[in-house]
């Protein structure tokens, strides 16, 4: 059903002033569980690591495939890190919670229903206090927050998807279906129309995206569909009269970068006020409307007149029963959720004293967010300084680590180096037995092939600890001073930038076992 100002004809709406503008916004994120198995069945998951680069329709089962007689069987790790991340929402989470139909046809939906959840959803009624992030993606803790409030999180399944080039990118005059995806455990986030422009959205799919991560709820890799997000997008405008219309919902579909988000609400932000001269649609029953995103033109596409709830003929899964959120899955999820990616943001920050930037690259997932803090544990009790050790430990992450990882498509905390030998590398650093490039060397033969022995062994196998013997680096020194005499009487005339060539030629006659340090001193006391 369409509705129309009355009052105002097509002439009329051209002409009128509009003085104002006001954006609102709603959102809706799905996000897909990083769970081993399936929401309702045994099959595997897509988006756990080992189901990575399969084959089309290689993950399916009876259940998946809606055969006659297949029943399905709730996820219990699902609805414990469903749990999880709504308390990070700050949610109230049901003691009872019911699976309900509901019925749409679409080519990769086998049953012609979706298993979800309508009136008892498994979490409700929260807020968010979120933090504004700068133009380089960070959080920016000293500034304002804004209250989000969470009308629920529900858990669902995924339907499967139509796939319009063959595998390998092959072209091809038609669609097929993949049911890989079919079945997925998402949990699909809805807030209430509190944001007021697309920053603001943009940082809630930022907080909650690091959020999710690191609880170990969702992988969260947004090129590969983990999360997908879905403003509802409308406008009220106050015209010259002192009247307001409210423009008709936008909700536009399936987006899986912050730059589409972004693109999509300030373009409806633009589009909507002249849609409404041009048509004259406003918000009723019927006139919201389905929208998709051209991310090569930057414009929104309409699609689909939306339907509501009614339409999708909701009814109880009778193959389900009621589930009761017992005290035990609740202090699990409790556990998981106890000190969120903000919180452990701020500790680090605050208490650590580490830089927003290596905070963010450390606490971006769990693995990587466990080696840290393991590793620092480890050196505290060796009577380390717990902010020095923090900082070395950072630098060795954010920079060694991260080279290594992203060249292996993986995270830092997924290398094959242990929390216990990460802390054997910085704790030899700390005491000045190896130098920062055999710091390198040891950090990328450790964590490239899995091996029992400990950091200390391997560097003095490799001959990269540190020399202490005079004799030693006094030949080093000498060595330097006799292919460098120019430096040489530089540094002796005063020039002191000179010494940088006799520091590394005496570094290279140490092959990875000197102390640039002091190498420093010592040349200059010879050339004093």
């Amino acid at each position: 059903m369409t509705t129309t100002a009355p009052e105002l004809s097509p002439a009329e709406r051209q002409s009128v002033e509009i003085t104002n503008v006001r954006l609102v916004v709603g959102l809706e994120v799905h996000v897909e569980l990083a769970t081993q198995s399936k929401m309702f069945t045994r099959a595997r998951n897509p988006t756990s690591a080992a189901a990575h680069g399969v084959e089309p329709n290689t993950l399916i089962d009876p259940v998946v495939l809606a055969l006659p007689g297949a029943l399905p069987v709730p996820n219990a790790r699902a609805i414990e890190l469903s749990i999880a991340v709504g308390l990070t929402l700050g949610c109230s989470i049901a003691t009872v919670t019911r699976f309900d139909r509901k019925n749409y046809f679409y080519p990769d939906l086998p049953k012609a229903y979706q298993i979800s959840q309508y009136d008892q959803p498994l979490c409700f009624d929260g807020s968010v206090d979120l933090p504004a992030f700068n133009d380089r993606g960070e959080a920016d803790l000293g500034a304002p927050r804004t209250t989000i409030r969470v009308t629920r999180a529900h858990l669902e399944e995924d339907a499967g998807k139509l796939m319009h080039e063959a595998p390998g990118s092959r072209p091809i005059d038609h669609s097929i279906v993949d049911l890989n995806r079919a079945g997925t455990p998402l949990l699909e986030i809805v807030t209430e129309p509190d944001f007021t422009d697309a920053r603001q959205v943009e940082a809630f799919c930022r907080w909650l995206r690091h959020t999710v991560r690191l609880l170990g709820a969702s992988r969260g890799v947004l090129q590969e569909g983990h999360m997908r997000f879905e403003p509802n997008i409308n406008c009220v405008l106050t015209l010259g009269d002192g009247r307001t219309i409210t423009t008709p919902i936008v909700e536009v579909k399936n987006l899986n970068s912050f730059r589409a988000v972004v693109g999509a609400i300030e373009y409806e932000h633009r589009a909507q006020p002249q849609r409404w001269r041009d048509e004259g649609r406003v918000m009723g029953p019927g006139a919201k409307a389905t929208y998709g995103w051209d991310d090569t033109n930057l414009r929104t596409i309409p699609q689909r007149e939306k339907e509501d709830a009614h339409d999708y003929r909701y009814f109880p899964d009778p193959d389900l029963p009621p589930i009761r959120i017992t005290a035990e899955m609740l202090e699990h999820a409790r556990t998981l959720a106890a000190e969120p990616w903000l919180k452990k943001l701020e500790r680090f920050t605050n208490d650590l004293g580490l830089p927003i930037a290596d905070a963010s690259i450390i606490l971006n997932d769990t693995a990587t967010a466990a080696l840290f803090e393991t590793a620092h544990a480890l050196l505290v009790e060796r009577q380390h300084d717990g902010t020095k050790i923090a900082k070395a430990l950072a630098n060795t992450i954010t920079q060694k680590l991260a080279s290594l990882a992203n060249e292996r498509s993986c995270a830092p905390g997924e290398l094959h180096l242990t929390a216990s030998q990460l802390a054997d590398l910085v704790d030899l650093k700390l005491n000045g037995d190896i130098s920062s490039n055999g710091i390198d060397e040891l950090v990328e033969a450790m964590a490239t092939e899995p091996t029992t022995t400990n950091a200390r062994t391997l560097a003095d196998q490799r001959g990269l600890l540190i020399v202490q013997d005079s004799a030693a680096i006094d030949a080093w020194c000498q060595a330097a001073i006799d292919a460098n005499a120019q430096a040489a009487d530089e540094v002796r005339a005063g020039k002191q930038q000179a010494i940088g060539r006799l520091i590394g030629h005496a570094m290279q006659q140490a092959k990875g076992a000197g102390d640039p340090k002091a190498i420093r001193q010592r040349l200059l006391e010879m050339l004093s």
